[in-house]
């Protein structure tokens, strides 16, 4: 059984709860690939090879040591490929048809390729602060950064439909460069040279903040919940 494990929801950013509750420490015993953000929605994490990195507003890339850090939404697995990706080249558009063989539709997969990107265009969440405000008005000011000719790794998610709420359905990727100074939450991409690998779940772990009082406080506007996770991602699925 290969699982996929989920702390915190979209929903609950979405309900402006941006509040950490989980420390990575926690996180890293359940998969050492994965991403997330830091308490306020503070910038763009990527997990990989059990190595925590940040993607900050301002740019700059850490890479987290202190495992106290605390999340408030992260996804993670244990690094366990199924394939090998079966194409040279891709962007963010084709990523869905060039895996149609593989059926994802209905399941949770990741994929985790290396490549050279003649284009990377990411965004970085800003950190907020108490009251916090919700995942979407967060979303409508957030810094983009571009570049060209890059090489590095990409590292995400694809989500059912059914499950928009919880998560972000379709996919969800972040960006590190080899040299560890350029990352983010992608919204488009073109990559060559690629290799890597897809990885499909049979199961999806979802673990709630059942102690933090916010989280069990929590009142959505579930009318536009689904329109405003999709705004927040980027308007790509």
């Amino acid at each position: 059984m290969t699982s996929l494990y989920q702390h915190g929801t979209l929903a609950m950013l979405m309900g402006k709860q941006m509040q950490g509750t989980i420390t990575a420490a926690e996180l890293l015993k359940h998969g050492d690939t994965g991403i997330g953000t830091l308490t306020g929605l503070n910038g763009e994490v990527i997990i990989l090879e059990g190595q925590v990195y940040q993607a900050q507003s301002d740019g700059q890339v850490n890479h987290i040591t202190d495992l106290e850090t605390l999340l408030p939404f992260a996804s993670v697995h244990f690094y366990k490929p199924t394939q090998a990706l079966p194409f040279d080249a891709v962007d963010f558009t084709t990523l869905s048809d060039k895996l149609q063989a593989a059926q994802l539709r209905n399941i949770f997969s990741s994929v985790n390729f290396h490549a050279d990107f003649s284009r990377m265009h990411v965004r970085i969440a800003p950190k907020q602060v108490p009251p916090f405000p919700s995942l979407l008005e967060v979303a409508t000011n957030q810094p983009e950064f571009e570049m060209a000719n890059v090489t590095g790794t990409v590292m995400g998610y694809y989500a059912p439909e059914i499950f928009n709420g919880p998560t972000a359905a379709g996919w969800h990727l972040h960006f590190l460069s080899d040299d560890k100074t350029f990352a983010g939450h992608i919204l488009d991409f073109s990559a060559s040279h690629v290799t890597g690998t897809l990885q499909i779940f049979d199961e999806f772990v979802q673990h709630l903040p059942v102690q933090d009082a916010g989280f069990r406080a929590m009142a959505l506007d579930l009318e536009g919940l689904h329109s405003g996770i999709t705004a927040s991602e980027g308007g790509k699925k």
